[in-house]
């Protein structure tokens, strides 16, 4: 599928379709108008509830399913190469190992459902220090939240050119079996995401965009990047930390995140949708 002029993106998309067999690819362009239809969609299906706009102008209300919580550290696993590269203090699954547990469940996980194709760029878009990334998925919420938290649209891809690299992400919200949900982060090829969709909204925008750079660790200690939720809520660099789940300042997650500093008065994100 030519849905971009980057061969590169191309290709893995054709890929991941074949994969998925979803019923139909939607590039997500970062316009209000497209943005507002997906809303008008999520409200006619049920998914989710406008609410008074008089007293919550564009906010709406998303009731989750009772097992979908934030990324679970159990169904978390780092994908490295070898176990000492994902660190003392993270689950490790070999990389092959987890291909092929995931591509069976993966295997038509589309069907009947809609592939949203979001372009999001971490930091300001064509900054050199701005992160670009495509995450795939067929949940509408996850489409609207990557909107509030990062900078999602065709701009991206112009940034990317026809070259560009890109971080991969796939998400699937398949049959929601707590049994089969899992997180995993493969350095330098494609995070992938069996999960429900207040999962996948924190995962990929938040954490795949940098642990998905394989730098060695000393050398992001050395670039003083920090974990996003130590920038998100102190706003001031005060550490570098020696983990391999570093965030630089720029790819911090707005205020939106679980990890960001929030009026009192502002809705947990699993119960309201809204600017």
């Amino acid at each position: 599928m030519a849905l971009t002029n980057n061969k590169k993106l191309n290709d893995w998309l054709d890929e991941m379709i074949a994969l998925v067999n979803p019923k139909e690819v939607v590039l997500i362009d970062g316009s209000e108008e497209q943005a507002e239809q997906l809303r008008a969609e999520a409200c006619a299906t049920g998914e989710m509830f406008k609410l008074n706009q008089e007293k919550l102008p564009g906010c709406y209300l998303h009731r989750t399913a009772v097992n979908d919580v934030a990324r679970v550290e159990g169904r978390t696993f780092i994908c490295s190469r070898t176990k000492e590269d994902a660190g003392a203090t993270n689950n490790w699954m070999d990389p092959q190992e987890c291909y092929e547990k995931l591509g069976k469940l993966y295997k038509g996980s589309y069907t009947g459902r809609t592939m949203y194709v979001i372009p999001y760029s971490m930091g300001v878009v064509g900054s050199e220090f701005a992160k670009n990334g495509i995450e795939l998925t067929d949940s509408i919420y996850v489409v609207l939240n990557m909107i509030i938290m990062t900078r999602v649209g065709t701009a991206v891809l112009e940034a990317m050119g026809e070259d560009g690299d890109f971080i991969k992400g796939l998400h699937a919200r398949a049959d929601m079996d707590e049994n089969n949900r899992y997180i995993c982060h493969f350095p330098k090829t494609t995070p992938f995401g069996l999960s429900t969709p207040v999962t996948a909204e924190t995962f990929f925008s938040a954490r795949s965009a940098s642990l998905s750079e394989s730098l060695p660790t000393s050398v992001r200690t050395k670039a003083g990047w920090l974990s996003t939720c130590s920038f998100s809520v102190s706003n001031i660099p005060t550490a570098r930390l020696n983990t391999l789940q570093p965030h630089s300042p720029l790819l911090a997650v707005r205020p939106t995140s679980q990890c960001s500093s929030r009026p009192k008065h502002t809705a947990t994100r699993a119960t309201r949708y809204g600017a």
